[in-house]
Parts: C-alpha cells; structure tokens; sequence
C-alpha cells in the first residue's frame, strides 16, 4: 500500500492544489526508490518509439521545416519537458505525462491551417486555460462526461490515426509531380488510398505487417518484461540496415536530427490570428483534461491511490505552456504508459521524471540513430496504438445496451471521424444530456390520490386517514426538474372542476429545479384564480431552499407549507371548517356504512 500524504497537513496550501510530489514520500524508502528507477527507466524507453511515431504523425513534415522543427523530435521533446513537468507538479503518484495519439487529429488540422507558429500559440493557450481550470476547481467536473461520449471519440479517434498511417505502412506514393497530395480528411485519405492501391510498396507493406504482428504476439509468447514496441524498433531497424532494405527511414524524409537540446524561445506568429485559435486552444484543454483524469483515474484503480484533479489540471497547464517553447507539441497524461510506469513498479513521481531524464540521455547519447528508423516500423506502432483506442470490446459491450446510449456512442464516433472532434464531443454532450433529460422525466410519476385508492408512492399513513370532501391530493415521486414538470401541467389539466383545497405531496422530491419552480409559481396563480387553496406537504431541505431563494415561500405562505400529509390533511379541514370526526361520517355514509 502506498504511504499516506500526511504530510500535506503541516503545508499552509489547500490540499487540492498541492502536488503529490510534496506529500508522498513519507516513509518513503530506499527500496522503493528503486523500484521507481527501474520503473521510469522501463517507461523511458516504451516511450522513446510512441514519441517519434507521435511526432511524426501529428505535424506535417513541411508545416515543421518551416518553422526549423523537426517532428519526430517535437514528439521527444515533448515527452522529456512535458513529462518532467507533469510528475514534478502534478496531482498523481504514478501518472506518465507526454505526446499521445488522441491529438495526433487535432494536431496535424492546427498545424495545416495556422502553420506550427500558430500550433504553438494555440497550445499555449490551452495551458493558461487548464490552469484556470484547476484553479476553479473545476477538475471535478470533468468526470460527469458520459461513458459512451468518450468511448466514442476515443474510438473515432483510433479509427483516425489507423487511416492516417496507411500510406507509411504500405509504401504507397504519388503518381507523379501532379498527383494531389494525400487528403486531410477521412473520406478524400480512403479515394486517395483506393485510387493508388497499385502503387504499394511491397517490402514496406510486409516490414510493417510482420512489426504490427510482432508487436502483438510478443507478450504473449516471449515476455512482458520486455516491451515489445521497443524490440520491434530495434530489431527491425538493424534488420533494415544490414540487408539494405529499400525502405523510407526517419533521415530521408527529415533528414538529420540534431544531437543537442532545443533552446527555448518564443513561436512566431501573426497577431491578428490570435481570435482564430481560441477554439483550437479549447479543444486542446479539454482534451487534455479528459485524457489526463482518465489516465488519472485509471491509476489510482491499479495502486488504490487518489488524485488531486485539480492539481493535475494546473500540471497539464504549465507542461503545455513550457512544451512549445521546446518546439513540443500538446501534452496529457498517457494511459498505457502510465500502466507500463505501474507494472514496473512506480509508485510515485519519482518514476515519471526519471523516465523524461532517461529519454533526455538517449537524444542526446544515441538520438542519431533515430535517424535511421524505417517509418514503416513506427506506423506499425501507430496502428497497434490506434487499435488499442478503439476499444472494440467496449463499443460492442455498449452498443449491445441501452439504444439511447449506443445512439450517443456512434453518433460522437462518426462525426470524430467524418467531422472533427470538437464536433463529435459537443454534439455527444448536447445529445446525452437530452436523453439524460428524458430518463429523469420518464422517472418522475404525478399521481392523483383519493382515500379510497392512494397512488403507489402515498404515504401509507393516508391509507389510514380520509379526505375530506372538496380536497384533491396530488403526489410527486422523482426530480422535479425541467423534465419532468411538464406533467404536472397536464395532470392538472386533466382536472374537472376546481377543488376547495388541493395538497401536493412531495416526500419523494428530493430535488427541484427553476422550470420545476417555475412550474409550482404557475399552479399557485392558477389556484388563486379558480379559488383553490394550495398546500405543500412533505417538502425535503433543498426544495425549501430553493422556494425560499426564489421569494416562492412568502407567496405559498408559512402556513401551507406542511411537513407531513398529515399535518396537510389538518390544515385542509381548518380551511374548509369542518370537523375530522364529521367528515370520517361522511366518508363512512359515503360509504354506505
């Protein structure tokens, strides 16, 4: 079990905003030390082949050499600043920060319309937004997006990436000088792919396939120990170099990589675009946000930790401020690299700074042998990260579920894939809270009750009392918000003459809204004009809060607000005048007792 953070309560700090850095290592030992550098060395080098296929998958090689970036670079530079960053100051024990294939889409659109300037700019953004966010303490909220919205553009997201690597993976090309260039978007990849099937290249359409099978089968028959997309790198590329294989490497599409660290300095870029990349900036926090909580969260189910969401937020903020200044990309919290962290051993964030410093020795000691990596090797690892997000196991298991929510899941997938993320999850989030919307109105019942026959969700003391003529009672069971306060309009519509007293009862209301408010202000005018007395019965604290806030409470009046059905029933004799022990005779004539 992992040490307590008692550390934090000598600290002046809100314990929200501390990072886990300051108040994990009480009683932490030299073992576990241990433990946690053979875990970031481990992660270090599971690392290094996603930080250059994720490099060179998100920025187009001429958006980057205009700017004097090289891309497989700006995805290991990422990974070393941003990882540091994210495990000095973040909100999480175990979390690897860096590059990740969700923004490969994202990455790639900004880059190709605003240049990587305004990539860099808008990434910046992002960083300020998240730290705002975690200040707000809004890290709480990102929680409450639905399941099947995330799942959905995770998945569309993975569907993405795989068609963005076909052409890496296979070797196809351009049928001359005049040929279109690859496509951006989904459908115009999938003509440009069909129409160039006859230029696949066969021995880089089979090195990919046999790395993408390697990839899988390794750790099923050989070790977990030992990551397989690390042995795939290099086995294939020393394969490549000692029998010459034709195949397109890292140095001939970007030619040399530099050796040394990237100094910082600021991105150029246009002034005037700047409201431009505001919606970008957006997109990139949110993502980030989602996909480091998640990552968060699925840590803390492997170790039985708990995260700080808002520190991890303020975190996410400073590693994509500080990552462009590097020439890095968008950074968030990586989920398999996180489970590799934790499998080896990492229990605090020790192991992810470790593994930023072991990525920073091997650019600087060997980074020139990265030159000389065929890129169909790391497409093949795109395509085994692509497969992993599509979470095929999940879209069935929800697709086979409720209709409502596999409609939300393929409807964020498609337009991830066909449209654009920001798209996808807006439209997810709009349509699932519709449904939501629904299922709480289909939960909330208004039921007419008489003595005779109380309704299913009546106090069962009524059952033992009667109503005295000239009274109607009406029972509320579930939330009464915008949903659902619409039936109570059209139950009392349904009403015949009015009565001399009308009792709502809403022991079951445990929460009401402004329309249900709303709702309540409309059905005491309507009794004021018909004559009717109206009384609340049974009405919990946060109702009564709310009637008192909105200034309901004086217009119902003190006295017709009730704590029981019973005291209701009270209150409706003392308005009609009439004696308990005289209306039971009447029930009872009534009756024809």
């Amino acid at each position: 079990m992992p040490p307590p953070d008692s550390a934090a309560r000598s600290t002046r700090l809100p314990l929200v905003f501390l990072p886990k850095t300051l108040t994990v290592f009480a009683g932490y030992t030299r073992k576990q030390f241990l433990r946690d550098l053979v875990a970031g060395l481990t992660v270090g080098f599971v690392a290094l082949p996603l930080a250059l296929a994720l490099g060179i998958g998100s920025v187009d090689p001429a958006t980057a050499s205009a700017a004097g970036v090289s891309p497989p670079v700006a995805g290991l530079v990422t990974a070393i600043v941003a990882g540091f960053i994210i495990s000095a100051l973040g909100g999480t024990r175990a979390c690897i920060g860096g590059p990740t294939a969700a923004f490969i889409v994202i990455v790639a659109s900004i880059a190709q319309k605003h240049g990587f300037g305004g990539l860099a700019i808008a990434t910046m953004m992002a960083g300020v937004i998240l730290v705002v966010m975690g200040i707000a303490r809004m890290g709480t909220m990102i929680k409450y997006i639905p399941y099947p919205v995330t799942t959905g553009f995770t998945a569309g997201i993975g569907i993405t990436i795989f068609a963005g690597q076909v052409k890496d993976a296979t070797g196809m090309h351009a049928l001359g000088a005049d040929d279109p260039t690859i496509p951006p978007e989904f459908l115009g990849k999938i003509g440009w792919y069909t129409h160039h099937a006859g230029t696949i290249h066969w021995p880089t359409a089979i090195t990919a396939g046999a790395c993408i099978a390697a990839i899988f089968l390794w750790p099923r028959l050989v070790t977990r120990r030992v990551p397989s997309p690390i042995v795939v790198l290099v086995l294939a590329t020393v394969t490549a170099q000692v029998f010459h294989l034709p195949l397109e490497t890292v140095h001939d599409r970007f030619g040399s990589l530099p050796t040394s660290f990237p100094t910082p300095r600021l991105p150029t870029f246009e002034w005037a675009s700047l409201p431009s990349l505001v919606g970008p900036a957006f997109t990139i926090a949110m993502l980030a946000a989602i996909e480091s909580l998640l990552c968060a969260v699925v840590a803390d189910g492997m170790i039985g930790s708990r995260h700080r969401s808002n520190t991890e937020l303020i975190a996410q903020g400073m590693a994509n401020i500080a990552s462009p200044l590097f020439g890095g990309i968008p950074a968030t919290g990586a989920i398999a690299r996180t489970a590799t962290n934790i499998q080896s051993g990492g229990r605090t964030p020790i192991a992810g700074m470790v593994h930023a410093v072991t990525l920073l020795g091997i650019m600087l000691a060997v980074g020139f042998l990265a030159e000389k990596v065929p890129l169909c090797v790391l497409a093949a690892v795109l395509v085994v990260v692509a497969w992993n997000m599509s979470e095929v196991e999940r879209v069935v298991f929800l697709l086979k579920g409720p209709r409502q929510d596999a409609l939300v899941l393929l409807t964020t997938l498609l337009l991830t894939v066909f449209t654009d993320l920001t798209v996808a999850v807006g439209v997810g989030l709009v349509l699932a809270s519709l449904l939501f919307m629904k299922r709480m109105a289909d939960v909330t019942n208004i039921d007419a009750v008489t003595g005779e026959q109380p309704g299913e969700g009546m106090d069962r003391a009524l059952k033992e009392r009667t109503v005295p003529e000239g009274v109607e009672i009406y029972d509320i069971n579930g939330p009464f918000f915008f949903g659902a306060a619409y039936k109570l309009r059209e139950t009392l519509d349904s009403l015949g003459s009015p009565p001399k007293v009308l009792i709502i009862n809403m022991p079951n209301v445990l929460a009401v809204d402004a329309t249900g408010l709303h709702a309540l202000h409309e059905l005491k005018r309507r009794c004021a004009k018909e004559g009717t007395r109206l009384i609340l019965a049974g009405v919990h604290a946060q109702p009564v809060q709310e009637l008192v806030r909105s200034g309901l409470l004086d217009i119902f009046g003190d006295d017709n607000l009730r704590g029981t059905i019973e005291e209701a029933l009270e209150r409706a004799r003392h308005i009609l005048g009439t004696d308990p022990m005289e209306t039971r005779m009447q029930t009872m004539e009534s009756r024809g007792g």
